[in-house]
């Protein structure tokens, strides 16, 4: 891939992401109570954790989100994005191989659908994404104005 490609390649990605991230988190901030349920609902921390965890994640989404948007500290912010999306379909596919049938949470309540393999790869596209973009950062257009080496 030439070097102009693989700058607007990333670029692609990243705002991709960053606006995937920053959807994300919006749907789910503005009812953290029925975000919590569904963390609950995965077994996987304990109840007490849930609540804080339900307010955290969608506004780390969204700021998350945002630097990919901006490219700004671009490659940690795709490093950061890449762990959570791994993190999200572990989670997921420990519902789905438990029988656990629980919306995935994703898209906040417009995310009615059961968790399925469908959610976990998708979340594990989303990590390759960030992965590319975590290693070939920032991309064109980018607040951090550096070159792709």
């Amino acid at each position: 891939m030439g070097r102009l490609r693989a700058r607007y390649a990333v670029f692609v990605l990243r705002v991709a992401i960053g606006l995937v991230l920053v959807v994300a988190g919006a749907l789910k901030a503005p009812n953290p109570n029925a975000f919590a349920s569904t963390i609950a609902g995965f077994d996987l921390v304990p109840a007490a954790v849930a609540g804080p965890l339900a307010v955290f994640v969608p506004w780390f989404e969204i700021l998350l989100g945002g630097y990919l948007v901006a490219g700004y500290l671009t490659r940690a912010a795709a490093w950061v994005a890449c762990a959570e999306f791994v993190l999200f379909a572990g989670a997921i596919a420990s519902v789905v191989v438990r029988g656990i049938h629980i919306s995935c949470g994703c898209f906040g309540q417009a995310d009615a659908a059961p968790a399925s393999w469908v959610d976990v790869a998708r979340d594990a596209a989303l990590a390759a994404a960030a992965l590319f973009v975590a290693l070939r950062a920032p991309g064109a257009l980018a607040v951090d104005g550096r070159e792709t080496g």
